[in-house]
């Protein structure tokens, strides 16, 4: 089971990647639940060995490509973000150490691998991946654009993407005050 989690991990965050015409430096923001992965109701039955795989799918391909990817925690820890510091140089940090019942084993997974990880509040990130419906868009930066994947389960778990893009904030739509011109 464990090369076929790798396998769809890997195909959700290439695809993702591609349709979010992701860039080196980019952030991605990843939600799961292992629980949801190997069939069990999300926040009931966390799988370290499931996260160690989906994990190092999507780190292998993200290192790859360079950009970054930033881990939410569960609502134990109000949904921090498990994130390598280079990625957010001028963010403040928190100070928590996920664990699999208290942040979820996706992000204690992201802690224990990343070079240099920080716990942080919140991001804003480029595009994120939601496995098993765990609610990544208050990582998003403000404009969502949902993206229907072909790959869109890993394991048991429903798969929910979405990329960003910027505001529209003038246009040919645009309607202004004349006297403030």
């Amino acid at each position: 089971m464990g090369n076929e989690l790798y396998m769809q991990a890997r195909s959700v965050i290439m695809e993702l990647a591609e349709k979010a015409k992701l860039k080196p430096g980019s952030l991605m923001v990843v939600g799961c639940s292992t629980s949801e992965i190997i069939g069990s109701k999300i926040g009931t039955n966390s799988s370290p060995d499931t996260a160690k795989t989906v994990f190092t799918a999507l780190y292998d391909y993200a290192r790859e490509q360079g950009f970054h990817l930033a881990f939410q925690c569960c609502e134990h820890l109000n949904r921090a973000i498990i994130v390598e510091r280079e990625a957010v140089p001028f963010a403040e940090a928190v100070n928590v150490v996920p664990q699999p019942k208290a942040g979820g084993s996706m992000a204690t997974q992201a802690y224990a691998h990343f070079q240099d990880p920080i716990a942080v509040e919140r991001i804003q990130a480029d595009a994120g991946i939601d496995i098993g419906l765990t609610l990544i868009g208050m990582h998003l930066k403000s404009v969502a654009v949902p993206l229907r994947l072909q790959n869109n389960k890993i394991g048991e778990a429903l798969v929910v993407a979405a990329r960003t893009r910027p505001k529209f904030i003038g246009g040919v739509r645009a309607v202004y005050d004349e006297e403030l011109l």
